[in-house]
């Protein structure tokens, strides 16, 4: 029905559904819910929908909305735009042929362009962005503290999420508390290319790919025991997260 979501994603913008991002056509911009200001842009041409790692930029002339989806954020795109939007949409961005809605984000704010220029600045290379492997290798080995802390900060790698640390790190075999400063070079280029693959992966499934060959399956992550060995998965805080790791395979 064209009144149903065609789509519904709640993946980050690192692994996003391409179909879920509005394009040009908007011309309406809308907050159901009276949370946030979309005065300013409404009625105004969507430039462009970008994402870098895990932010979304939805650029007008001058002006950005800037989305962060956080744990709870979720994305519906209608291929009616007259289908009445559901409780709680923060931003709906409409077009002749399609509506976008926007629901329970983390962020949700109108940037002007120097402001969009220093969230951007403040980021690390973007796996899913131009491959910058020497400053992504840069960075990473230059990160304090333990791998599996700089795979979070998005200042060193932009767009790694808990469970992307978790399961890059056991395909990479590499222990999260390993310190930065102790990573060869040859690690960190292998770690750096093997998260461009599956987070592609990700983004073209809409969901955390470590297993090509069993996308739907998880390594380590929120996991009894390693589905590659079956050992104990430990699980303990990291980073302000909980990370998981095998103690026999990334030991």
């Amino acid at each position: 029905s064209p009144r149903m979501p065609r789509c519904t994603c709640t993946a980050s913008p690192s692994k996003r559904c391409s179909r879920c991002l509005p394009t040009a056509s908007v011309r309406s911009s809308t907050s159901p819910q009276g949370r946030f200001d979309a005065a300013p842009v409404d009625g105004e041409v969507l430039l462009r929908t970008e994402a870098v790692g895990k932010h979304l930029l939805h650029r007008f002339d001058g002006l950005a909305v800037h989305v962060h989806l956080g744990m709870r954020g979720l994305h519906l795109r209608y291929d009616d735009p007259g289908s009445p939007p559901r409780p709680g949409v923060r931003l709906r961005l409409s077009g002749a042929r399609a509506a976008w809605d926007l629901i329970a984000p983390s962020t949700c704010e109108l940037l002007d362009d120097a402001a969009v220029d220093r969230l951007l600045a403040g980021l690390g290379p973007d796996p899913l962005g131009p491959d910058d492997e020497d400053e992504a290798v840069r960075r990473l080995r230059s990160a304090r503290g333990p791998v599996g802390a700089a795979l979070l900060d998005q200042a060193v790698w932009a767009g790694v999420g808990n469970a992307w640390r978790s399961e890059l790190l056991f395909v990479a075999r590499l222990p999260p508390e390993a310190p930065c400063a102790h990573l060869s070079e040859d690690v960190v280029r292998g770690l750096w290319r093997v998260t461009r693959a599956l987070l592609a992966a990700g983004r073209d499934a809409g969901q955390v790919v470590s297993d090509p060959a069993a996308p739907d399956e998880r390594w380590v992550y929120k996991r009894a025991a390693c589905r590659s060995c079956g050992a104990p998965v430990r699980a303990w805080p990291l980073a302000g997260r909980t990370a998981y790791a095998c103690p026999v395979e990334q030991a």
